[in-house]
């Protein structure tokens, strides 16, 4: 069964749900199946979610308009889904810049998966800022830095993009910072983990738990 939910961030009535709502008619969402918050996507207790969510059963499938109709941000978002996809629920984008979100295709997955691991290297970006900005603090004038390493979320995101047999090499390389050599040492060509990668895997996960 497919579940809608749709959200404007104003009560006063100077936004409408229009064409979120002939969006998820359009896709096959029933009416009586859609829920709705008239509340700011930052609040953390929307209480039509809520119900939207308690709702949600195996096999069933959560539509929404745009991404940024449902999450917080792209942490909340990413948990949400996950959330999801463990109790069998499906989850679908019907416009914007998450259209090819459907959790219920192999290619959707794919998509989605290459989000949850964006949020990964962004939380760890803002560790890297934070720490480099004590330590310029605690020793001004010096420089230096460590070697550019490959981290977990950064696997995670060349795994899903190696796995494109038309990915363009040097490029996914710029992108996570790293060099040809400790991708492959890390990568095999089709996206399957090496030793070094397991190894990253394990190590962050050791950490985390």
């Amino acid at each position: 069964m497919l579940i809608g939910y749709m959200r404007v961030s104003k009560s006063d009535g100077s936004q409408t749900f229009s064409l979120q709502y002939d969006a998820l008619i359009a896709a096959g969402v029933k009416k009586e199946n859609i829920y709705e918050d008239k509340i700011s996507g930052k609040n953390d207790e929307r209480l039509g979610l809520s119900s939207c969510i308690k709702a949600l059963r195996a096999e069933d499938v959560l539509v929404v308009w745009k991404l940024d109709r449902l999450g917080r941000n792209l942490k909340h978002l990413v948990t949400l889904v996950h959330e999801l996809n463990h109790n069998k629920i499906g989850f679908r984008v019907l416009s914007g810049n998450g259209a090819h979100i459907d959790t219920t295709t192999p290619n959707g997955k794919l998509i989605f998966g290459i989000f949850a691991a964006l949020a990964e290297f962004e939380r760890e970006l803002i560790c890297e800022r934070t720490k480099a900005g004590i330590d310029a603090a605690r020793s001004r004038g010096r420089k230096g830095g460590g070697k550019r390493k490959m981290t977990k979320s950064k696997l995670r995101i060349a795994m899903n993009s190696m796995q494109n047999s038309k990915i363009n090499v040097a490029e996914l390389c710029r992108e996570l910072a790293v060099t040809r050599q400790t991708l492959y040492r890390h990568i095999a060509p089709d996206g399957t983990l090496r030793n070094d990668g397991k190894k990253v895997l394990a190590i962050n996960e050791s950490i985390s738990s």
